[in-house]
């Protein structure tokens, strides 16, 4: 199955196929979205069928939206597919930039938007094993420290995530 994303080419927006865009390290957008329970996170394990960054964990779900799609509309639909979420209210957090070697030959060079929900951990998940292969909930000064040990069990976007973009993502909730 070919995906197409949005993606700037000579500046300007373009839809290009999600590979070719990693291939060659291209802008693009994507999404983000970080579920929580006070000051725990809902992580995923990335499944080992992945193109890239399989079986790292990372946040709740990281996509790129369709062609023309909206990316709040895009963060409620991959919720679903990921994760078996059925659209929780997300708050908006901003947009960041980054650009992470993801191994393989492959970069991400993503304008993303943020997206935070609220929820219970007894939140029940249904999830996609071609896209997820664990989840777990980890208080965010736990995540914080186990990322500064084991860097290599994360995804680079969670660690820049953590590292330059925690207070817009988390607020109050990374100090508790």
């Amino acid at each position: 199955m070919t995906i197409t994303i949005p993606a700037w080419i000579d500046g300007r927006l373009q839809p290009v196929e999600k590979l070719t865009a990693h291939k060659r390290g291209l802008r693009h957008k994507a999404v983000s979205v970080f579920v929580m329970a006070g000051d725990a996170l809902l992580l995923q394990k990335r499944a080992s069928v992945k193109y890239h960054t399989p079986g790292l964990w990372t946040n709740t779900c990281c996509t790129h939206p369709d062609w023309d799609e909206d990316p709040h509309t895009c963060a409620i639909r991959r919720l679903d597919e990921e994760l078996g979420l059925r659209a929780p209210a997300l708050t908006h957090r901003g947009q960041v930039e980054y650009r992470a070697d993801v191994g393989g030959g492959l970069v991400e060079h993503e304008v993303v938007e943020l997206y935070t929900a609220d929820a219970e951990m007894t939140l029940p998940l249904r999830p996609n094993p071609e896209e997820v292969s664990e989840t777990r909930w980890m208080r965010l000064h736990d995540l914080v420290r186990d990322v500064s040990e084991n860097p290599a069990n994360y995804t680079p976007w969670l660690r820049i995530y953590l590292e330059k973009h925690g207070e817009a993502i988390f607020g109050e909730r990374l100090a508790s």
